[in-house]
């Protein structure tokens, strides 16, 4: 049985590619910052601690300590672990360094193990989609992070250029990798965290926390479809060494989700638009506002997953079923 190192084992897609990779029948070690939460993992899972083909180790994105000996028996890592925040952070740096020293310890551990044969990083339309104003993007397409995109965006971008470089520069070929590069991710909720980007806002929504929202789009992509990408590359050669959209097509305007979940019961969620010209005049002077501008001002664009659906075959989860999926899960929590 192959073992599978997925870094961030608590984090909302991680635990969904751990769900899969156990029902695959690989064997699973998660990292953690704080080993605590391990009992909690399990949980989220439905897994007693007497399942051994699931452990934990203790790794922190900043640090060095333990990767080495979290790779060296694994035979493939699932590097999901980055910090994301739809606010803009009082420095840049705090998103960017994790993401980016993270990213780069994990491809050092694979190197210097004799094991790993492939590595699956989670990067994500963030790193193709902005700093330009395409309206089609495709797997050839890089954000530009000399144009003011934010920090999450920039930490994404230069985290997977350089994963690519790492790789590129490589000339022992150790291993192959595929990042996997996914829209705003939604879906059920495996655990009862909803500190999530996509949980905080989905929650909003549905309680009537949001009296407007901004005019903005999105690609958006079903949490399951994410962690089956992910662990169907493990394996999948022609997957190897690209990058691989997982999205809709087409944007999606916030407003269309807010009309999905109120026909679907949820008639707290917002009808109205902020309106745009009061967003880019306080963008200047608040983080949350100019966040919020880039995405308004990026304006709708299609992603190219044609590439996608020929090397897996993939055929997306309805945006419907994703949200009345994620909406049952919050309730579900809600009550507990």
């Amino acid at each position: 049985m192959e073992k599978v190192l997925v870094t961030g084992a608590s984090g909302f897609i991680a635990l969904h590619c751990i769900h899969e990779l156990l029902k695959e029948g690989y064997i699973v070690k998660g990292s953690l910052r704080n080993m605590k939460r391990a009992e909690e993992v399990r949980k989220s899972l439905k897994i007693d601690s007497e399942n051994h083909k699931l452990e934990f180790c203790k790794l922190d994105l900043l640090h060095d300590e333990g990767w080495d000996e979290a790779a060296f028996d694994c035979d493939y890592l699932l590097h999901v672990a980055s910090p994301f925040t739809i606010a803009e952070p009082k420095r840049e740096s705090l998103l960017i360094n994790p993401a980016l020293e993270g990213t780069i310890r994990a491809l050092n551990a694979s190197k210097k193990s004799s094991k790993v044969k492939k590595v699956v990083l989670t990067s994500s339309m963030a790193a193709i989609a902005y700093g330009h104003d395409k309206q089609l993007c495709t797997p050839q397409d890089w954000t530009d992070t000399t144009k003011n995109v934010g920090a999450y965006v920039k930490s994404k971008t230069i985290a997977e250029k350089a994963a690519w470089d790492f790789v590129h520069n490589d000339n022992d070929h150790s291993f192959s990798m595929t990042t996997i590069n996914p829209g705003m991710v939604f879906g059920p909720l495996l655990s009862d965290d909803i500190d999530g980007a996509s949980a905080e806002l989905l929650s909003k929504m549905i309680n009537g926390k949001f009296p407007a929202l901004p005019d903005a789009y999105f690609t958006v992509v079903d949490v399951r479809d994410v962690a089956k990408l992910h662990v169907d590359s493990l394996r999948n050669n022609k997957s190897d060494n690209k990058r691989i959209i997982a999205t809709s097509p087409q944007g999606i305007n916030i407003m269309k989700i807010s009309k999905i979940l109120r026909k679907n019961g949820y008639t707290k969620t917002p009808q109205k638009f902020i309106p745009t010209k009061m967003i880019n005049s306080l963008a200047s002077f608040n983080k949350e506002m100019k966040s919020m501008a880039n995405m308004v001002n990026r304006g709708s664009y299609g992603a190219d997953i044609s590439e996608t659906i020929s090397i897996f075959n993939w055929e997306p989860i309805s945006l419907e079923k994703t949200l009345i999926d994620m909406g049952n899960s919050l309730k579900q929590i809600s009550t507990k």
